[in-house]
């Protein structure tokens, strides 16, 4: 598909996310799909010889080597590898790529079927690059967005109050906005997923509480807020009076960070960026969230 490469450009140019999934192999080796060995059956005996289970598919019924589909969220997929059920089985793994952000080989059959291998689809994935919200012109702020940057995020600092919000205090920020967190969530809800982080640090029920519902309301991957076990339980009882249930509570990680006994405003930031890490990995770490007793810990 001559266009496929001139669509990516273009989506790259905008920051727009886009995967090119393209035929790279043929093996006509998988099992042929029951849906095609009954409608040669139901030719007649000699048109099902060779044609059993586990037999090759034929290769006129597989897509062209090199074939090619662009895949973009909340778009029509453009291009085809030639099959209805192949092309919404690929278009349906590429949208998964893209919510990880990680190119991946995938194997299908000449229809889409799963755990096939009559050819192979490389899904090359072109995303921005992960989001990090931090509600909260605060001192353990600049430290954060200097992790943050480190690891290759876009990252926003977000604060109501115009005299702490300020570019100069957070130089390394891609975007420093004087905003309430709950009307700055509404504009940018849509371009939040599950690569992304929203880390609420300002220690305030009159803006956290807001920030932690809105943010609850979008896709994204991680939420985190700051305080003790005191505030937080606090903080609970005022989001339980906004509605919030035990499920979406439960996506909170608060306090935030594992429990690696930060102190200051660098290691902390260390310990919510190996928090996210660590979920995003699914690797199980100490969370702060699932100890009891004081988070800072008074050296022996």
């Amino acid at each position: 598909m001559i266009g496929a490469f001139g669509i990516v450009r273009d989506c790259l140019r905008a920051g727009e996310p886009v995967a090119l999934a393209t035929v790279v192999e043929l093996s006509g080796s998988g099992p042929a799909p029951a849906a095609t060995q009954g409608a040669v059956g139901a030719g007649g005996a000699g048109a099902t010889a060779g044609v059993g289970a586990g037999a090759a598919v034929p290769p006129a019924a597989l897509p062209v080597l090199g074939a090619k589909v662009v895949v973009r969220p909340g778009t029509d997929p453009l291009g085809s590898l030639g099959e209805p059920d192949l092309d919404q089985a690929v278009v349906r793994d590429a949208l998964g790529a893209l919510e990880t952000g990680l190119n991946a080989i995938r194997h299908y059959g000449a229809h889409g079927e799963a755990r096939h291998t009559d050819l192979t689809v490389f899904l090359e994935v072109f995303a921005p690059p992960r989001r990090m919200v931090i509600f909260g012109a605060v001192d353990f702020t600049a430290a954060l967005v200097r992790v943050a940057k480190v690891l290759g995020y876009r990252v926003t600092v977000c604060d109501a109050r115009p005299v702490f919000a300020t570019a100069a205090r957070f130089p390394e920020a891609d975007e420093v906005v004087v905003d309430w967190p709950h009307r700055y969530l509404a504009k940018v809800a849509d371009r939040l997923g599950p690569r992304d982080a929203v880390c609420v640090l300002t220690h305030d029920h009159k803006f956290d509480v807001p920030a932690i519902v809105a943010a609850l309301d979008t896709r994204v991957g991680y939420l985190g807020a700051m305080g003790s076990r005191r505030t937080h339980a606090g903080r609970v009882e005022r989001l339980r009076a906004e509605g919030v249930d035990d499920a979406r509570l439960a996506h909170i990680m608060a306090p935030i960070g594992i429990d690696i006994g930060a102190r200051t405003p660098e290691e902390t930031a260390v310990a919510i960026c190996a928090e996210i890490i660590s979920l995003r990995a699914g690797v199980p770490v100490s969370s702060l969230r699932d100890g009891s007793g004081p988070i800072h810990q008074v050296p022996a």
